[in-house]
């Protein structure tokens, strides 16, 4: 028996849904989108995906409820897009929330539609893209849409570590829909029209009699330089969606894959004369390490994260002989490099997806300590220093080291030491590794010899330098193995490459256990 064909009456039906489908909210709530500077649902995945790859799910699926009148707010799709599509040629699932769709807000229908294509991502083992853009949970489905939220919750934390989950927040985020993101592990922002906040303006004026505004609360300024919530600042919803294009362009599709090669344009064994310069020979001048960075990876491209965030620590993404590494690194411009709590687990986090991703990981080294002071201690720069801590010694791929200037103390030690199972450390020759600076070191071991020398500024001057002669150099260390080599600055890069090469396949266990317990 032969395919029916469509007849006219099909045709014409499955045209005009396939139309509603399309409008979501209709033209005019799509023009009002673009009067904010906002692109519509689809415009965004268009924008995001590979031109024509974009395969929709469940276009037709309708909310279950009609209580209170929300059968006149009744359309197709239900405030959701979802489907897969390609991304430089991978593939993907994603979701957009419509904010022409009843403010994008999250009903039953809506919750079911995303889950499926997270269930779909983690079956095909391929990355779940979100994008946000909603007014919160359907006030009209009640407890169905706070079960929605913690169906996708679950899975979120599920496929934590499994497949990259990547979200961008192109409008409001508030009350419960702001935890998905934040167990996500990335979050892009755009800097005009996204906020996210777990209670908005009006409660916290209601409950504590504050006046703010919604982007003074969780704007993504507040967001990506306070809380730390969001990875990327983008001007707009073009730039936001780019920066989801070049996180992935790093990431391989899942936890049992290595990340993508790309052929390198650069030389493996490219050296910097200029390199050693960067660093100033008095350990308290301040420099950009970015600068060193830009200097060793491949043509000078470095994908930071969080930039704005902790800048007291650098944390972002290269290639090495176009191979995907990431990248930790003080940052003497910013409070002399020094660790904190915001820096420790600025850097654990990422360390963690790092390790997560099977991306190995590269760390320059110029630490001066933690923070003093009560206002740290108090708030917990043990247990969050221990955090960073934490990640580098659980941590199984490569890990290369290399020790720029000064690394001091318990700093040197979570820096990713020899101690914490680095695999490779090395240390330039302008390298201090001591339990603090001369100064200080000096002051106490011999303050009473000092107040008994007649002129004991002079005697602790004498006594400082002859601790930087002992201990201000990398070679201590290195002749007990702490530190594998000391390396011409110059030719930093050949180096790191020829140690990531070698430990590419390289097998570090863990002891047998359901997980550890980090002090979170």
């Amino acid at each position: 028996m032969g395919k029916k064909r469509l007849d006219s009456h099909e045709f014409v039906v499955l045209q005009t849904k396939l139309t509603q489908a399309l409008q979501g909210g209709g033209i005019q709530r799509i023009e009002k989108q673009h009067e904010k500077g906002k692109l519509s649902a689809r415009e965004r995945i268009a924008e995001l995906v590979d031109s024509g790859s974009f395969e929709e799910l469940d276009m037709f699926r309708l909310p279950e409820t009609s209580a209170f009148g929300s059968e006149k707010q009744s359309f197709l799709g239900d405030g959701v897009v979802t489907g897969s599509a390609k991304v430089d040629g991978r593939f993907v699932y994603l979701y957009a929330q419509d904010f022409t769709v009843n403010g994008g807000s999250l009903s039953k229908t809506h919750a079911a539609k995303i889950c499926k294509v997270m269930d779909m991502a983690v079956k095909a083992g391929v990355p779940i893209i979100a994008l946000n853009d909603s007014g919160g949970a359907r006030v009209q489905d009640g407890i169905d849409s706070l079960a929605g939220y913690g169906d996708i919750f679950l899975r979120n934390v599920m496929n934590s570590g499994v497949i990259p989950q990547i979200t961008a927040i192109l409008g409001p985020c508030a009350g419960g829909a702001v935890y998905s993101p934040a167990i996500q592990d990335f979050v892009v922002m755009t800097q005009s029209n996204s906020y996210m906040f777990v209670t908005g303006p009006k409660v916290v004026k209601s409950v504590i009699y504050e006046d703010v505004s919604s982007s003074q609360l969780g704007g993504a300024n507040v967001h990506g330089t306070k809380s730390g919530v969001a990875h990327i600042l983008s001007d707009n919803d073009q730039k936001a969606l780019f920066a989801i294009r070049r996180i992935l362009s790093y990431l391989p599709s899942n936890n049992t894959k290595q990340p993508p090669y790309s052929p390198p344009a650069d030389k493996w064994d490219r050296v910097s004369p200029k390199i050693a310069d960067i660093v100033p020979e008095d350990n308290h001048k301040p420099y950009d390490v970015r600068d060193v960075v830009n200097e060793v990876v491949d043509s000078g491209v470095f994908f930071e994260i969080s930039e704005k965030y902790a800048p007291n620590i650098v944390i972002g993404f290269c290639r090495m002989n176009g191979r995907p590494v990431g990248v930790v690194a003080n940052q003497p411009n910013v409070k002399a490099g020094v660790l904190d709590i915001d820096a420790s687990v600025k850097a654990a986090r990422f360390i963690r997806f790092c390790d997560a991703f099977n991306i190995p990981l590269i760390t320059f080294v110029d630490v001066p300590g933690f923070m003093p002071g009560t206002d740290q201690e108090h708030r917990g720069i043990i247990r969050h220093g221990a955090k960073l801590l934490y990640a580098y010694a659980e941590a199984t791929v490569p890990k290369v080291t290399v020790i720029l200037r000064k690394a001091y103390g318990g700093a040197y030690i979570i820096m990713n030491s020899r101690h914490l199972r680095g695999d490779v450390v090395y240390a330039w020759p302008s390298a201090e590794i001591a339990v603090m600076g001369a100064r200080g070191a000096a002051e106490i071991i011999f303050k009473k010899d000092a107040d008994q020398s007649g002129n004991p500024e002079a005697y602790i001057k004498e006594k400082e330098i002859e601790y930087e002669n002992h201990f201000s150099n990398p070679y201590r260390a290195a002749e007990k193995g702490y530190v594998d080599s000391v390396i011409i600055p110059g030719e930093t890069r050949p180096k790191i490459i020829k140690a990531l090469e070698i430990l590419a396949e390289k097998k570090d266990m863990l002891p047998a256990k359901k997980h550890g317990c980090m002090p979170l």
